[in-house]
């Protein structure tokens, strides 16, 4: 089998054919739905949120890396992040005291940053492997009556961006292909700025989760990553059991995302793209959240709208509509191959 994430129509027939119900679940295994969300009892007003991501891509600042992707799936529910337990997986070659040390400087660090406890985990020098691996569970918490989710889109609501598009591809480029961009002329200002992506514009969403849902009511919110904007939105449409219209036109790409993607004939929109928020909302809420977010200093762009429909995406332009399809693959695996 190919790289990547599996095909969604296989997903979903595996998680329809397996999965298990159980009446606690509120939300369950879901494409499109990237956190669990369990209900502890009646004598408690809160949801736990639970959620797991690995990090595969890349090695530099992967303890962070590991911290702020499970976050992110933790904030799309409304909720705030409470603890993390990790498995790290070290290869023989390669490994030494002072790597392990640095990724868990690394996970404490982002934990301390975020108010999250680190309670358990693994660690090994593991046989088969080439490079590190690490693979992250997270678990938050929601009021009840906070609870967002990404099939929770309604018909007539906007789609939005949150920052832009593809902050964690962008990263991995530079920090992955760096001596390679150099031989091939580009700036070393140019790949110094993209490598910091991942802290400015930054990878975490937590803070655009919390300003939204705090200033209206957020109807869903889904956080693109393998596949890009296009795989979220498709997410989107799939878990709301709605269409979406959207104008890919609007969606705002970073300057040097345009041209580290270029650099390897890659489609920005279809790049890993952690750091982006989509969310949902009614059209009358918008203005008080735009000045919310503008208040925060964080850009948001109005790029679809929600319709009654088949679950599928459609693409504005000109007088035709076209169907925007899932990648089956992540656009970043080209720079690997």
């Amino acid at each position: 089998m190919r790289t990547g994430k599996l095909d969604m129509d296989l997903l979903e027939r595996l998680l329809r054919e397996h999965g298990r119900s159980d009446p606690r679940v509120i939300v369950g295994p879901k494409v499109g739905e990237d956190a669990a969300v369990i209900d502890p009892g009646e004598s408690s007003d809160l949801y736990w949120v639970v959620t797991a991501d690995p990090i595969t891509f890349t090695t530099e600042e992967i303890g962070y890396y590991g911290v702020v992707v499970n976050m992110n799936d933790i904030a799309t529910r409304g909720a705030v992040p409470k603890w993390f337990v990790v498995t790290l997986l070290f290869p023989e070659k390669g490994s030494s005291l002072r790597l392990v040390e640095r990724v868990f400087h690394q996970i404490h660090d982002a934990c301390q940053r975020f108010h999250i406890a680190i309670i358990g985990g693994h660690t090994e020098v593991a046989p088969g492997i080439d490079k590190m691996i690490l693979s992250g569970n997270m678990i938050g918490e929601v009021k009840k009556e906070r609870l967002v989710t990404t099939g929770g889109a309604e018909t007539g609501d906007l789609l939005l961006l949150i920052k832009g598009v593809c902050i964690e591809g962008t990263s991995i480029i530079a920090r992955e292909k760096g001596p390679e961009l150099l031989k091939k002329g580009y700036a070393p200002s140019l790949l110094q700025k993209a490598r910091n992506y991942i802290f400015h514009p930054g990878l975490e969403i937590l803070q655009a989760a919390r300003v939204a849902c705090d200033a209206v009511p957020v109807h869903s919110m889904h956080d693109p990553t393998e596949g890009g904007l296009i795989n979220g939105i498709v997410e989107t449409a799939r878990a709301s059991r709605k269409e979406i219209e959207v104008d890919l036109e609007r969606v705002h790409i970073y300057k040097e995302s345009r041209i580290l993607c270029e650099a390897y004939g890659l489609n920005p929109l279809g790049v890993i793209a952690s750091g982006a928020l989509l969310l949902t909302i009614s059209p009358s809420d918008l203005s008080v959240l735009q000045k919310a977010l503008e208040r925060a200093s964080l850009p948001v762009q109005v790029i679809g709208r929600v319709k009654r429909g088949p679950p599928r995406v459609l693409t504005l332009g000109g007088k035709r509509r076209k169907e925007l399809k899932p990648l089956s693959r992540d656009e970043i695996l080209k720079i690997f191959e």
